[in-house]
C-alpha cells in the first residue's frame, strides 16, 4: 500500500492538513502519515523525516506564510529547503503555500486555503496512482485554489 505524508503548520489560520487528508481519503485508499510543525521553515526537515523514517512515497507540505516582507523571505527559504529535501531523497514533496495577503478578505482567504489544499491533494493522488491524468492536463493552465486560466492557442 502506498503511503502519503502530510505535514502542515500551526502558524496557518486554516487546517490545511485536514482538508488534504479528507480529499485524499475521498479519492484513494492509501496509508496517511501526518505531522504538524510550528511554521513553514520547519516543513523541509519534517517532510524529509516522513520520507526517510516513515517510508512515505510522496509528501504534501502545507503552510501559510504571513503577509510581511520578512514572511516572504522565510517562505522562500522554506521553498529552497523543500527543494533540497526532494533532491536528497529523490522523492516529490508538493509544496502548498497560501500567503496571508492572497485573499481580499478572510472569507476568500479561507476558501483559497481549502481549495488549494484539496486540489494539490488531488495532484498528489494523481502523481502516485494516475500519472496519465496529469499528462492529459499538460499545458491547460491549471491553477490550484483559483479559477484555471486555460491554455494558449495559436
Amino acid at each position: 500500500m502506498k503511503t502519503i505524508g502530510i505535514v502542515d503548520t500551526t502558524f496557518a489560520r486554516f487546517n490545511m492538513g485536514r482538508a488534504a487528508v479528507d480529499e485524499i481519503q475521498q479519492n484513494v485508499s492509501a496509508k496517511i502519515k501526518r505531522i504538524t510543525v510550528p511554521g513553514v521553515k520547519d516543513l523541509p526537515v519534517a517532510s524529509k523525516k516522513l520520507i526517510e523514517e516513515e517510508g512515505c512515497d510522496i509528501v504534501i507540505a502545507l503552510g501559510m506564510p504571513g503577509a510581511k516582507e520578512q514572511d516572504k523571505i522565510c517562505a522562500h527559504e522554506a521553498s529552497t529547503g523543500i527543494i533540497q529535501a526532494q533532491l536528497m531523497t529523490n522523492t516529490h514533496i508538493i509544496e502548498v503555500f497560501v500567503h496571508e495577503d492572497e485573499g481580499k478578505d478572510e472569507k476568500e482567504l479561507a476558501f483559497l486555503m481549502e481549495m488549494r489544499s484539496r486540489e494539490h491533494a488531488l495532484n498528489v493522488v494523481n502523481m502516485l496512482f494516475h500519472p496519465e491524468k496529469l499528462v492529459k492536463q499538460a499545458g491547460t493552465g491549471q491553477r490550484q485554489g483559483f479559477e484555471d486560466v486555460g491554455t494558449l492557442r495559436h
